[in-house]
């Protein structure tokens, strides 16, 4: 289990579930509740943050390993890993972080990785649920009935970012441990 002095909590699902589209909806809902939100997210190909126009682009492409661009309101480094490492491990990349400045960091992606996980599943996408292979997943959120309901872990509606928030709040700051909670999809009655 990865060890991390701040509540720590990973979004886990198949590519094109909806994984960004919810963090995107429960980031401004949890900056409301004042908290000092990090996030951490996973690629699974080369990307490219920075732009041949740009003169940062211009010193890494001359030869820096590592760029550290920055403004009064942006500060962004750029770490060139030409050889052919691993993919990076999550331990290592939250080290980056400054946790005097955060509350709460949470992770797009890492599936593979041992730490507290939301699974997002659509049914519709006919994937199969990653919950029964990784004990680390602490709820499932979904958009339709499952086929098989677990027991012993909370489901969420994936359509309620509000309830979603709810749950975290109560899961990762309240030192009792919370009797496990179901939450009915919006519109329907709570499935058994």
């Amino acid at each position: 289990m990865i060890s991390f002095p701040l509540p720590l909590i990973g979004f886990s699902a198949f590519s094109g579930t909806g994984k960004t589209t919810l963090l995107a909806q429960l980031l401004p809902l949890l900056k409301e509740q004042g908290l000092r939100v990090g996030a951490v997210k996973h690629a699974h190909h080369k990307f490219e943050i920075d732009h041949p126009t740009k003169d940062s682009y211009r010193l890494r492409k001359a030869g820096a390993d590592q760029m550290l661009v920055a403004s009064r309101n942006c500060i962004a480094l750029i770490t060139e890993r030409e050889d052919q490492r691993a993919e990076p491990e999550l331990g290592d990349l939250l080290q980056a972080l400054d946790t005097r400045t955060l509350d709460l960091v949470l992770v797009e992606g890492f599936k593979r990785e041992q730490f507290p996980k939301i699974e997002l599943h659509r049914p519709s996408l006919g994937k199969p649920l990653l919950y029964p292979n990784d004990p680390n997943i602490i709820a499932i959120a979904t958009d339709e009935r499952l086929s098989t309901t677990p027991c012993h872990i909370p489901v969420l509606d994936l359509n309620n970012p509000s309830a979603m928030v709810d749950f975290l709040l109560s899961h990762l700051f309240h030192s009792e441990k919370q009797p496990v909670r179901q939450y009915p999809l919006q519109g329907q009655q709570r499935f058994q």
